[in-house]
Protein backbone atom coordinates (compact mmCIF):
# COMPACT_ATOMS: atom_id res chain seq x y z
CA UNK A 1 0.00 0.00 0.00
CA UNK A 2 1.83 3.25 -1.05
CA UNK A 3 0.20 6.03 0.97
CA UNK A 4 -0.43 9.50 -0.01
CA UNK A 5 2.85 10.81 0.74
CA UNK A 6 5.15 9.09 -1.52
CA UNK A 7 2.61 9.45 -4.18
CA UNK A 8 4.67 11.07 -7.47
CA UNK A 9 3.55 13.91 -9.21
CA UNK A 10 1.29 12.93 -12.54
CA UNK A 11 2.95 11.93 -15.09
CA UNK A 12 0.07 10.64 -17.73
CA UNK A 13 -2.48 12.93 -17.02
CA UNK A 14 -6.44 12.47 -18.40
CA UNK A 15 -8.42 14.88 -18.91
CA UNK A 16 -12.04 15.13 -20.52
CA UNK A 17 -15.77 14.69 -19.36
CA UNK A 18 -17.15 11.88 -18.10
CA UNK A 19 -20.59 11.13 -16.88
CA UNK A 20 -20.57 8.39 -13.98
CA UNK A 21 -22.92 6.84 -11.40
CA UNK A 22 -24.18 3.74 -9.77
CA UNK A 23 -27.43 2.82 -7.29
CA UNK A 24 -26.41 4.37 -3.82
CA UNK A 25 -24.91 1.57 -1.51
CA UNK A 26 -24.02 3.78 1.33
CA UNK A 27 -24.04 7.32 2.22
CA UNK A 28 -20.99 8.13 0.68
CA UNK A 29 -22.06 6.71 -2.69
CA UNK A 30 -24.58 8.89 -5.02
CA UNK A 31 -25.93 7.93 -8.40
CA UNK A 32 -27.99 8.92 -11.25
CA UNK A 33 -27.11 6.67 -14.30
CA UNK A 34 -26.63 2.99 -15.36
CA UNK A 35 -23.33 1.58 -15.05
CA UNK A 36 -23.81 0.76 -18.92
CA UNK A 37 -24.32 4.39 -19.70
CA UNK A 38 -20.48 5.27 -17.88
CA UNK A 39 -18.41 6.55 -21.12
CA UNK A 40 -15.13 5.17 -18.66
CA UNK A 41 -16.49 2.33 -16.26
CA UNK A 42 -15.24 -1.28 -17.17
CA UNK A 43 -17.62 -3.56 -18.02
CA UNK A 44 -15.87 -6.73 -16.67
CA UNK A 45 -13.60 -5.75 -14.68
CA UNK A 46 -14.15 -5.32 -10.75
CA UNK A 47 -14.91 -1.11 -9.51
CA UNK A 48 -16.29 0.04 -6.45
CA UNK A 49 -19.98 1.80 -6.61
CA UNK A 50 -18.17 4.88 -6.38
CA UNK A 51 -14.87 6.81 -5.40
CA UNK A 52 -11.24 6.23 -4.60
CA UNK A 53 -9.90 2.58 -4.72
CA UNK A 54 -6.54 0.89 -4.57
CA UNK A 55 -4.58 -2.46 -3.69
CA UNK A 56 -6.80 -5.73 -3.34
CA UNK A 57 -6.62 -6.76 0.39
CA UNK A 58 -7.55 -9.85 1.95
CA UNK A 59 -8.50 -11.99 -0.90
CA UNK A 60 -9.69 -15.35 0.06
CA UNK A 61 -12.25 -17.94 -0.72
CA UNK A 62 -14.71 -19.40 2.26
CA UNK A 63 -17.86 -21.74 1.86
CA UNK A 64 -18.42 -21.55 -1.87
CA UNK A 65 -17.48 -17.64 -2.17
CA UNK A 66 -14.74 -15.69 -3.03
CA UNK A 67 -14.02 -12.46 -1.37
CA UNK A 68 -12.26 -9.46 -2.38
CA UNK A 69 -11.86 -6.58 -0.18
CA UNK A 70 -9.70 -3.88 -1.00
CA UNK A 71 -8.44 -0.20 -0.45
CA UNK A 72 -11.19 2.19 -0.25
CA UNK A 73 -11.90 5.70 0.61
CA UNK A 74 -15.47 6.37 1.96
CA UNK A 75 -15.39 10.34 1.84
CA UNK A 76 -14.30 10.59 -1.65
CA UNK A 77 -12.49 9.76 -4.96
CA UNK A 78 -9.24 10.80 -4.40
CA UNK A 79 -6.90 8.90 -1.89
CA UNK A 80 -7.25 9.14 1.97
CA UNK A 81 -9.32 8.20 5.03
CA UNK A 82 -7.90 4.51 3.97
CA UNK A 83 -10.38 1.77 5.03
CA UNK A 84 -11.26 -1.76 3.79
CA UNK A 85 -14.11 -2.50 1.39
CA UNK A 86 -15.84 -5.75 0.73
CA UNK A 87 -17.26 -7.57 -2.28
CA UNK A 88 -17.95 -11.21 -3.34
CA UNK A 89 -18.83 -13.86 -5.71
CA UNK A 90 -19.42 -16.95 -6.32
CA UNK A 91 -17.84 -16.85 -9.82
CA UNK A 92 -15.19 -14.08 -10.10
CA UNK A 93 -16.84 -12.59 -12.49
CA UNK A 94 -20.14 -10.87 -11.35
CA UNK A 95 -19.61 -9.08 -7.67
CA UNK A 96 -22.02 -8.04 -5.20
CA UNK A 97 -20.92 -4.68 -2.81
CA UNK A 98 -21.21 -5.55 0.50
CA UNK A 99 -20.01 -2.13 1.75
CA UNK A 100 -17.32 -0.80 4.13
CA UNK A 101 -15.56 -3.65 6.13
CA UNK A 102 -13.00 -2.52 8.07
CA UNK A 103 -13.68 1.18 8.51
CA UNK A 104 -10.63 4.23 9.22
CA UNK A 105 -10.97 5.23 13.10
CA UNK A 106 -9.47 8.27 14.97
CA UNK A 107 -5.81 8.22 14.00
CA UNK A 108 -5.80 4.49 12.53
CA UNK A 109 -6.07 3.89 8.71
CA UNK A 110 -6.39 0.58 7.32
CA UNK A 111 -3.98 -0.18 4.66
CA UNK A 112 -3.45 -3.35 3.40
CA UNK A 113 -3.01 -6.73 4.24
CA UNK A 114 -4.60 -10.15 3.76
CA UNK A 115 -7.41 -12.23 5.07
CA UNK A 116 -7.51 -16.54 5.89
CA UNK A 117 -9.39 -18.87 6.93
CA UNK A 118 -8.57 -20.15 10.22
CA UNK A 119 -9.98 -23.10 10.29
CA UNK A 120 -8.72 -25.39 13.36
CA UNK A 121 -9.61 -21.64 15.64
CA UNK A 122 -5.94 -21.41 16.52
CA UNK A 123 -6.60 -17.84 17.15
CA UNK A 124 -9.47 -18.38 19.54
CA UNK A 125 -11.68 -16.00 17.60
CA UNK A 126 -14.07 -18.60 16.76
CA UNK A 127 -17.06 -18.53 19.35
CA UNK A 128 -20.42 -20.16 19.03
CA UNK A 129 -21.42 -22.71 16.18
CA UNK A 130 -18.72 -20.72 14.08
CA UNK A 131 -14.94 -22.46 14.97
CA UNK A 132 -13.35 -21.42 11.51
CA UNK A 133 -13.46 -17.43 11.71
CA UNK A 134 -11.93 -15.75 8.83
CA UNK A 135 -9.13 -13.18 9.82
CA UNK A 136 -7.75 -10.10 8.16
CA UNK A 137 -4.11 -9.16 8.73
CA UNK A 138 -3.58 -5.62 7.98
CA UNK A 139 -1.37 -2.29 8.77
CA UNK A 140 -2.64 -0.32 10.88
CA UNK A 141 -1.43 3.04 9.59
CA UNK A 142 -1.01 5.89 12.93
CA UNK A 143 -1.51 9.96 12.06
CA UNK A 144 0.94 10.90 14.84
CA UNK A 145 1.73 14.25 16.25
CA UNK A 146 4.09 16.77 14.16
CA UNK A 147 2.65 15.03 10.64
CA UNK A 148 4.85 11.85 11.61
CA UNK A 149 3.31 8.43 11.10
CA UNK A 150 4.20 4.78 12.52
CA UNK A 151 2.99 1.55 10.78
CA UNK A 152 2.27 -2.05 12.52
CA UNK A 153 0.65 -5.10 12.20
CA UNK A 154 -3.32 -5.59 13.11
CA UNK A 155 -6.43 -8.21 13.14
CA UNK A 156 -10.16 -8.06 12.66
CA UNK A 157 -11.70 -10.98 12.26
CA UNK A 158 -15.41 -12.35 11.46
CA UNK A 159 -17.69 -15.46 12.40
CA UNK A 160 -20.43 -14.63 10.14
CA UNK A 161 -18.55 -15.83 6.66
CA UNK A 162 -17.29 -12.22 6.19
CA UNK A 163 -20.52 -10.26 7.03
CA UNK A 164 -19.65 -8.30 10.09
CA UNK A 165 -15.97 -7.72 11.41
CA UNK A 166 -14.55 -7.03 14.67
CA UNK A 167 -11.41 -5.13 15.42
CA UNK A 168 -8.80 -7.63 18.08
CA UNK A 169 -8.54 -5.19 21.13
CA UNK A 170 -5.13 -6.68 21.68
CA UNK A 171 -3.84 -5.25 17.96
CA UNK A 172 -1.15 -4.03 17.15
CA UNK A 173 -0.01 -7.65 17.05
CA UNK A 174 3.52 -6.79 15.41
CA UNK A 175 5.28 -3.72 15.70
CA UNK A 176 8.96 -2.57 14.14
CA UNK A 177 11.70 0.27 14.84
CA UNK A 178 11.13 1.30 11.33
CA UNK A 179 7.65 2.99 10.61
CA UNK A 180 7.57 2.22 7.52
CA UNK A 181 6.48 -1.36 7.97
CA UNK A 182 3.58 -2.87 5.64
CA UNK A 183 1.15 -5.09 3.85
CA UNK A 184 1.22 -8.22 5.52
CA UNK A 185 0.39 -11.20 3.75
CA UNK A 186 -0.17 -14.45 5.80
CA UNK A 187 -0.61 -18.03 4.88
CA UNK A 188 -1.00 -21.35 6.82
CA UNK A 189 2.49 -23.53 6.43
CA UNK A 190 0.85 -26.97 6.47
CA UNK A 191 4.31 -28.79 7.06
CA UNK A 192 4.89 -26.75 10.58
CA UNK A 193 1.77 -26.09 11.55
CA UNK A 194 1.90 -22.60 11.78
CA UNK A 195 1.00 -19.60 10.01
CA UNK A 196 3.35 -17.19 8.06
CA UNK A 197 3.91 -13.95 7.24
CA UNK A 198 5.67 -11.94 4.26
CA UNK A 199 5.58 -8.09 5.46
CA UNK A 200 8.15 -5.26 3.84
CA UNK A 201 10.38 -2.70 5.63
CA UNK A 202 9.14 -0.44 2.38
CA UNK A 203 11.77 2.10 2.81
CA UNK A 204 15.08 -1.09 3.37
CA UNK A 205 13.79 -2.91 0.29
CA UNK A 206 13.50 -5.74 2.55
CA UNK A 207 10.34 -8.39 3.28
CA UNK A 208 10.35 -9.82 6.25
CA UNK A 209 9.20 -13.53 7.16
CA UNK A 210 7.31 -14.29 10.05
CA UNK A 211 5.69 -17.14 12.19
CA UNK A 212 2.84 -17.54 14.37
CA UNK A 213 0.74 -20.85 16.16
CA UNK A 214 -2.05 -18.26 16.72
CA UNK A 215 -1.88 -15.01 14.89
CA UNK A 216 -1.79 -12.85 17.70
CA UNK A 217 1.63 -13.68 18.60
CA UNK A 218 4.48 -13.73 15.84
CA UNK A 219 8.19 -14.43 16.17
CA UNK A 220 10.93 -13.34 13.52
CA UNK A 221 12.17 -15.74 11.26
CA UNK A 222 14.24 -14.45 8.58
CA UNK A 223 15.14 -11.25 5.71
CA UNK A 224 14.73 -11.24 2.13
CA UNK A 225 16.31 -8.22 0.31
CA UNK A 226 17.27 -5.59 -0.96
CA UNK A 227 18.07 -7.86 -4.61
CA UNK A 228 16.61 -7.64 -8.25
CA UNK A 229 15.29 -4.14 -8.80
CA UNK A 230 15.51 -1.24 -6.03
CA UNK A 231 14.83 1.76 -7.77
CA UNK A 232 12.09 2.77 -5.45
CA UNK A 233 10.41 1.44 -2.18
CA UNK A 234 9.38 -2.22 -1.74
CA UNK A 235 5.32 -2.70 -0.83
CA UNK A 236 2.99 -5.82 -1.02
CA UNK A 237 5.57 -8.78 -0.62
CA UNK A 238 3.58 -11.72 -1.19
CA UNK A 239 5.05 -15.63 -1.07
CA UNK A 240 2.86 -18.55 -2.24
CA UNK A 241 3.47 -22.07 -4.46
CA UNK A 242 2.90 -22.31 -8.40
CA UNK A 243 1.96 -25.26 -10.18
CA UNK A 244 4.04 -26.06 -13.25
CA UNK A 245 2.06 -26.20 -16.05
CA UNK A 246 2.30 -29.99 -17.49
CA UNK A 247 3.05 -31.40 -13.41
CA UNK A 248 1.95 -31.75 -10.32
CA UNK A 249 5.43 -29.83 -8.94
CA UNK A 250 5.12 -26.32 -7.75
CA UNK A 251 7.42 -24.07 -6.74
CA UNK A 252 7.73 -20.63 -3.91
CA UNK A 253 7.04 -17.37 -5.69
CA UNK A 254 8.22 -14.40 -3.79
CA UNK A 255 6.50 -11.34 -5.65
CA UNK A 256 7.00 -7.65 -4.45
CA UNK A 257 6.35 -4.81 -5.71
CA UNK A 258 8.01 -1.63 -6.41
CA UNK A 259 7.50 1.69 -6.68
CA UNK A 260 8.76 3.97 -9.41
CA UNK A 261 11.21 2.23 -10.56
CA UNK A 262 9.27 -0.59 -12.72
CA UNK A 263 10.20 -1.66 -15.93
CA UNK A 264 6.96 0.55 -17.91
CA UNK A 265 7.80 3.58 -15.64
CA UNK A 266 6.49 4.19 -12.00
CA UNK A 267 4.81 1.13 -9.97
CA UNK A 268 5.36 -2.31 -11.05
CA UNK A 269 6.23 -5.97 -9.31
CA UNK A 270 9.02 -8.30 -9.63
CA UNK A 271 8.84 -11.91 -8.40
CA UNK A 272 11.51 -14.56 -7.76
CA UNK A 273 11.43 -18.45 -7.59
CA UNK A 274 12.70 -20.23 -5.39
CA UNK A 275 12.56 -22.50 -2.14
CA UNK A 276 11.02 -21.98 1.27
CA UNK A 277 11.54 -24.46 3.99
CA UNK A 278 9.45 -22.47 6.45
CA UNK A 279 11.98 -20.34 7.79
CA UNK A 280 14.24 -18.67 4.96
CA UNK A 281 12.81 -17.77 1.17
CA UNK A 282 15.98 -18.68 -1.03
CA UNK A 283 15.67 -17.64 -5.08
CA UNK A 284 16.92 -20.26 -7.81
CA UNK A 285 20.10 -19.13 -9.64
CA UNK A 286 20.59 -16.39 -6.91
CA UNK A 287 19.44 -12.98 -7.97
CA UNK A 288 18.75 -13.16 -11.51
CA UNK A 289 22.03 -12.20 -13.90
CA UNK A 290 20.12 -10.45 -16.20
CA UNK A 291 17.75 -8.45 -14.10
CA UNK A 292 14.61 -8.68 -12.60
CA UNK A 293 11.56 -11.18 -13.55
CA UNK A 294 8.90 -8.57 -13.96
CA UNK A 295 5.64 -9.46 -13.20
CA UNK A 296 3.44 -7.25 -16.15
CA UNK A 297 5.74 -5.52 -18.28
CA UNK A 298 3.03 -2.43 -19.17
CA UNK A 299 2.70 0.36 -16.79
CA UNK A 300 -1.25 -0.77 -14.82
CA UNK A 301 -0.87 -3.88 -12.74
CA UNK A 302 0.44 -3.24 -9.11
CA UNK A 303 -0.23 -4.72 -5.59
CA UNK A 304 -1.48 -8.29 -6.63
CA UNK A 305 -2.94 -10.35 -3.73
CA UNK A 306 -3.06 -14.54 -4.46
CA UNK A 307 -6.86 -15.91 -3.18
CA UNK A 308 -5.98 -17.63 0.14
CA UNK A 309 -7.59 -21.23 0.79
CA UNK A 310 -8.81 -21.75 -3.30
CA UNK A 311 -10.04 -25.26 -2.73
CA UNK A 312 -7.17 -28.25 -3.85
CA UNK A 313 -10.20 -29.52 -6.45
CA UNK A 314 -9.44 -26.49 -8.73
CA UNK A 315 -6.17 -26.45 -7.96
CA UNK A 316 -5.48 -22.77 -9.65
CA UNK A 317 -3.49 -19.92 -8.05
CA UNK A 318 -5.38 -16.90 -8.41
CA UNK A 319 -4.58 -13.53 -8.26
CA UNK A 320 -5.92 -10.13 -9.36
CA UNK A 321 -3.81 -7.15 -9.10
CA UNK A 322 -4.49 -2.69 -8.96
CA UNK A 323 -5.19 -1.86 -12.42
CA UNK A 324 -3.58 1.25 -12.03
CA UNK A 325 0.06 3.32 -11.57
CA UNK A 326 1.02 5.87 -9.10
CA UNK A 327 2.34 8.23 -10.93
CA UNK A 328 -1.04 9.10 -12.24
CA UNK A 329 -3.78 7.37 -10.33
CA UNK A 330 -5.39 10.25 -9.07
CA UNK A 331 -5.58 12.07 -12.81
CA UNK A 332 -7.83 9.19 -14.35
CA UNK A 333 -10.85 11.00 -16.22
CA UNK A 334 -12.78 9.55 -13.46
CA UNK A 335 -13.86 12.00 -10.84
CA UNK A 336 -16.67 9.95 -9.37
CA UNK A 337 -15.06 6.66 -9.73
CA UNK A 338 -11.56 6.17 -9.68
CA UNK A 339 -9.59 3.27 -10.30
CA UNK A 340 -10.14 -0.59 -11.37
CA UNK A 341 -9.28 -4.00 -10.39
CA UNK A 342 -7.55 -6.30 -12.96
CA UNK A 343 -9.42 -9.50 -14.56
CA UNK A 344 -8.89 -12.48 -12.33
CA UNK A 345 -5.76 -14.40 -13.45
CA UNK A 346 -4.83 -18.02 -12.83
CA UNK A 347 -0.66 -18.66 -12.41
CA UNK A 348 1.84 -21.42 -13.46
CA UNK A 349 5.33 -21.91 -14.01
CA UNK A 350 6.97 -22.50 -17.54
CA UNK A 351 10.55 -23.45 -18.42
CA UNK A 352 11.68 -20.34 -20.31
CA UNK A 353 15.67 -20.00 -21.31
CA UNK A 354 16.11 -22.62 -18.85
CA UNK A 355 14.38 -20.85 -15.94
CA UNK A 356 11.32 -21.73 -14.69
CA UNK A 357 9.31 -18.68 -15.38
CA UNK A 358 5.73 -17.20 -14.59
CA UNK A 359 2.86 -17.00 -16.58
CA UNK A 360 -0.47 -15.78 -16.44
CA UNK A 361 -3.83 -16.69 -18.07
CA UNK A 362 -7.22 -14.96 -18.09
CA UNK A 363 -9.30 -17.12 -15.42
CA UNK A 364 -11.87 -19.91 -17.55
CA UNK A 365 -14.81 -18.11 -15.99
CA UNK A 366 -14.92 -14.76 -18.50
CA UNK A 367 -15.66 -17.39 -20.86
CA UNK A 368 -18.97 -17.23 -19.45
CA UNK A 369 -19.17 -13.71 -20.75
CA UNK A 370 -18.70 -14.62 -24.54
CA UNK A 371 -21.64 -13.35 -26.93
CA UNK A 372 -21.25 -12.50 -30.44
CA UNK A 373 -18.65 -15.17 -32.24
CA UNK A 374 -16.49 -14.30 -35.03
CA UNK A 375 -13.85 -16.63 -36.54
CA UNK A 376 -11.26 -15.28 -39.71
CA UNK A 377 -9.85 -18.14 -40.87
CA UNK A 378 -6.14 -17.83 -42.28
CA UNK A 379 -5.04 -15.33 -44.83
CA UNK A 380 -2.35 -12.78 -45.89
CA UNK A 381 -1.62 -10.27 -44.06
CA UNK A 382 -2.84 -6.50 -46.38
CA UNK A 383 0.03 -3.72 -45.53
CA UNK A 384 -1.20 -0.61 -43.35
CA UNK A 385 -4.40 -1.53 -41.38
CA UNK A 386 -7.31 -3.70 -42.35
CA UNK A 387 -10.90 -2.55 -40.56
CA UNK A 388 -12.81 -6.01 -39.43
CA UNK A 389 -16.16 -4.29 -39.08
CA UNK A 390 -17.36 -5.58 -42.09
CA UNK A 391 -16.41 -8.74 -40.78
CA UNK A 392 -18.62 -8.44 -37.50
CA UNK A 393 -15.30 -7.27 -35.32
CA UNK A 394 -15.72 -4.00 -33.53
CA UNK A 395 -16.92 -2.96 -30.07
CA UNK A 396 -15.51 -1.19 -26.54
CA UNK A 397 -15.76 -4.87 -24.45
CA UNK A 398 -13.95 -7.66 -26.39
CA UNK A 399 -12.17 -10.54 -26.51
CA UNK A 400 -9.50 -10.96 -29.15
CA UNK A 401 -7.44 -14.31 -30.08
CA UNK A 402 -5.12 -13.64 -33.03
CA UNK A 403 -1.91 -15.73 -33.81
CA UNK A 404 0.21 -14.42 -36.43
CA UNK A 405 3.49 -15.64 -38.89
CA UNK A 406 4.96 -12.12 -39.22
CA UNK A 407 7.58 -14.12 -41.78
CA UNK A 408 9.56 -11.24 -43.11
CA UNK A 409 7.10 -8.37 -41.97
CA UNK A 410 8.33 -5.31 -39.55
CA UNK A 411 5.69 -5.53 -37.56
CA UNK A 412 2.17 -7.19 -37.00
CA UNK A 413 -1.03 -6.62 -35.13
CA UNK A 414 -3.97 -5.41 -33.71
CA UNK A 415 -5.78 -1.65 -33.48
CA UNK A 416 -8.41 -1.46 -30.86
CA UNK A 417 -10.36 0.96 -29.93
CA UNK A 418 -9.63 2.53 -32.59
CA UNK A 419 -11.39 5.76 -34.74
CA UNK A 420 -10.99 9.27 -35.44
CA UNK A 421 -7.26 10.00 -34.60
CA UNK A 422 -7.38 7.09 -32.03
CA UNK A 423 -6.36 3.71 -31.64
CA UNK A 424 -4.54 1.12 -29.24
CA UNK A 425 -1.45 -0.65 -30.93
CA UNK A 426 -1.08 -3.63 -30.25
CA UNK A 427 2.10 -6.23 -31.83
CA UNK A 428 4.52 -7.94 -32.33
CA UNK A 429 8.28 -6.33 -33.68
CA UNK A 430 9.97 -8.45 -35.35
CA UNK A 431 13.85 -7.50 -35.41
CA UNK A 432 13.28 -6.78 -31.68
CA UNK A 433 11.99 -9.99 -31.04
CA UNK A 434 9.19 -8.18 -28.47
CA UNK A 435 5.80 -7.70 -27.91
CA UNK A 436 4.56 -3.91 -27.70
CA UNK A 437 1.02 -1.94 -26.58
CA UNK A 438 1.42 1.54 -28.09
CA UNK A 439 -1.03 3.88 -26.37
CA UNK A 440 0.24 7.75 -27.22
CA UNK A 441 -2.90 7.61 -29.42
CA UNK A 442 -5.46 5.97 -27.25
CA UNK A 443 -7.58 9.01 -26.86
CA UNK A 444 -7.59 10.89 -24.06
CA UNK A 445 -3.81 10.72 -22.78
CA UNK A 446 -1.08 13.54 -22.39
CA UNK A 447 2.02 10.95 -22.30
CA UNK A 448 5.48 12.12 -20.66
CA UNK A 449 8.62 10.67 -20.64
CA UNK A 450 9.02 9.07 -17.96
CA UNK A 451 6.18 6.76 -18.56
CA UNK A 452 6.42 6.02 -21.99
CA UNK A 453 3.63 5.30 -24.36
CA UNK A 454 5.02 2.38 -25.93
CA UNK A 455 5.57 -0.79 -23.57
CA UNK A 456 7.44 -3.77 -24.75
CA UNK A 457 8.32 -7.38 -23.16
CA UNK A 458 10.68 -9.76 -24.61
CA UNK A 459 9.56 -12.55 -26.57
CA UNK A 460 9.98 -15.16 -28.60
CA UNK A 461 8.36 -16.76 -31.89
CA UNK A 462 6.73 -19.97 -31.27
CA UNK A 463 7.46 -21.95 -34.03
CA UNK A 464 7.56 -19.02 -36.29
CA UNK A 465 4.15 -17.55 -34.64
CA UNK A 466 2.81 -15.06 -32.12
CA UNK A 467 -0.42 -15.52 -30.16
CA UNK A 468 -2.16 -12.16 -29.23
CA UNK A 469 -5.31 -13.28 -26.83
CA UNK A 470 -6.60 -9.57 -25.49
CA UNK A 471 -9.17 -7.65 -23.48
CA UNK A 472 -10.45 -4.46 -24.71
CA UNK A 473 -12.74 -2.81 -21.84
CA UNK A 474 -14.03 0.65 -22.31
CA UNK A 475 -10.94 2.24 -20.09
CA UNK A 476 -8.27 -0.68 -20.31
CA UNK A 477 -6.28 -3.54 -22.33
CA UNK A 478 -4.71 -6.95 -21.49
CA UNK A 479 -2.65 -8.88 -23.54
CA UNK A 480 -1.68 -12.07 -22.67
CA UNK A 481 1.38 -13.09 -25.65
CA UNK A 482 1.90 -16.55 -26.11
CA UNK A 483 -0.63 -18.48 -23.80
CA UNK A 484 0.51 -15.93 -20.88
CA UNK A 485 4.19 -15.92 -21.46
CA UNK A 486 4.18 -12.05 -21.49
CA UNK A 487 1.25 -9.83 -20.07
CA UNK A 488 0.75 -5.81 -20.76
CA UNK A 489 -1.83 -4.18 -18.87
CA UNK A 490 -2.65 -0.30 -20.06
CA UNK A 491 -5.02 1.87 -18.64
CA UNK A 492 -6.38 3.96 -21.86
CA UNK A 493 -9.37 6.54 -22.34
CA UNK A 494 -10.39 6.36 -25.82
CA UNK A 495 -13.86 8.31 -26.56
CA UNK A 496 -17.19 6.13 -26.51
CA UNK A 497 -17.34 6.11 -30.69
CA UNK A 498 -13.52 4.57 -31.12
CA UNK A 499 -14.64 1.47 -31.63
CA UNK A 500 -12.74 0.18 -34.19
CA UNK A 501 -10.56 -3.07 -34.66
CA UNK A 502 -8.13 -3.43 -37.12
CA UNK A 503 -5.27 -6.23 -38.57
CA UNK A 504 -2.32 -4.27 -39.02
CA UNK A 505 1.17 -5.07 -40.80
CA UNK A 506 4.21 -3.35 -41.63
CA UNK A 507 7.40 -4.59 -43.75
CA UNK A 508 7.45 -7.69 -45.79
CA UNK A 509 4.33 -9.63 -46.45
CA UNK A 510 3.46 -11.71 -43.03
CA UNK A 511 -0.02 -14.04 -42.42
CA UNK A 512 -2.55 -14.26 -40.14
CA UNK A 513 -3.06 -17.94 -39.24
CA UNK A 514 -6.70 -16.96 -37.25
CA UNK A 515 -8.46 -14.99 -35.56
CA UNK A 516 -11.72 -15.27 -32.97
CA UNK A 517 -13.26 -12.44 -31.51
CA UNK A 518 -16.36 -12.37 -28.99
CA UNK A 519 -18.46 -9.22 -27.38
CA UNK A 520 -18.41 -9.46 -23.98
CA UNK A 521 -21.10 -8.96 -21.55
CA UNK A 522 -21.52 -6.27 -19.36
CA UNK A 523 -20.58 -7.73 -15.55
CA UNK A 524 -22.91 -4.91 -14.14
CA UNK A 525 -25.91 -5.76 -16.02
CA UNK A 526 -25.82 -9.17 -16.27
CA UNK A 527 -28.13 -10.70 -14.61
Amino acid sequence: MAFFSLLAAPVLLFTGPLLLALPPRDSAETSDAAPSEEPYRPQFHYTPPTNWMNDPNGLVYHDGTYHLFHQYNPKGHEWGHMSWYHATSTDLMHWSHQGVALPEEGNEMIFSGSAVVDAANTSGFGTGGNSSPMVAIYTSHYTLEGNSSDQAQSLAYSTDGGATWTKYQGNPVLEHPDPEFRDPYVFWYAPDQRWIMAVALSEQQTVQFYASTNLREWAHLSDFGPAGATGGIWECPLLFQVPFEDSGQTRWILKVDLNPGAVAGGSGGQYFVGDFDGTTFTPHHGVRKHGPHWVDYGPDFYAAMAWNHVPESDGRALWMGWMNNWAYAKHLPTPLRRSAQTIPRSLHLRPLQGEPRLVQQPVEELQRLREQHVHLDSRPLAAGATPLKEAGISGRSLELVAVFEPKGAKTVGLHVRAGTDEKTVIGYDVEAEAVFVDRSASGVVDAQSDIPSRSSAPLSLQEGRVKLHVFVDRSSVEVFANDGARVLTHRIAPTPKSEGVSLVRAGSPARLVRLDAWSLRSIWNDS
